[in-house]
């Protein structure tokens, strides 16, 4: 199923852990149409800009498979509203600068980036419609390994 012009619901869905697992990650209507809304107000635009594929590492996750990986089954995966994304060849830096000063989204974390290292970590970025916070973070581990979210 097409969600935007460069966009197709298995790219959003797929999750080898959930394939490993025998989980289902399967969304219901409400959850794709809110991965509708991520592609065409998120997803699309950065396509656009780059001229690039958009790999998304992570896009929807079930509540089962959010608790698998660790996540909380409250997560904005689990409604369809984001997705953890990089593009090949793209500083990961350079794309959550892009996006902070060019959409208007939920929320925008930098996660794992070590500066100087373009293809560390990852961006993770969210769509909530009206109410979209604009709240921008960059996640990092503290010195006991702990998952730290910094304002950014």
């Amino acid at each position: 199923m097409k969600l935007s012009a460069n966009f197709e619901l298995f790219e959003l869905t797929k999750s080898q852990v959930a394939d490993r697992k025998g989980i289902p990650n399967n969304p219901s209507p409400d959850h794709i149409d809110n991965l509708k809304s991520l592609c065409i107000n998120i997803l699309q635009p950065i396509r656009s800009e780059f001229d690039r594929p958009v790999i998304i590492s992570s896009g929807f996750r079930s509540a089962e498979l959010c608790i698998a990986i660790g996540s909380k089954p409250t997560s904005q995966h689990s409604e369809g509203k984001a997705a953890d994304l990089e593009i090949p060849g793209v500083d990961n830096m350079e794309l959550a600068m892009w996006i902070k000063n060019n959409l208007n989204f939920d929320q925008l974390i930098l996660e794992f980036y070590k500066d100087g290292e373009p293809n560390s970590g990852w961006v993770h970025v969210s769509w909530a419609g009206e109410d979209n916070r604009n709240q921008t973070l960059r996640a990092v581990r503290d010195d006991n390994d702990k998952v730290v979210y910094k304002p950014w």
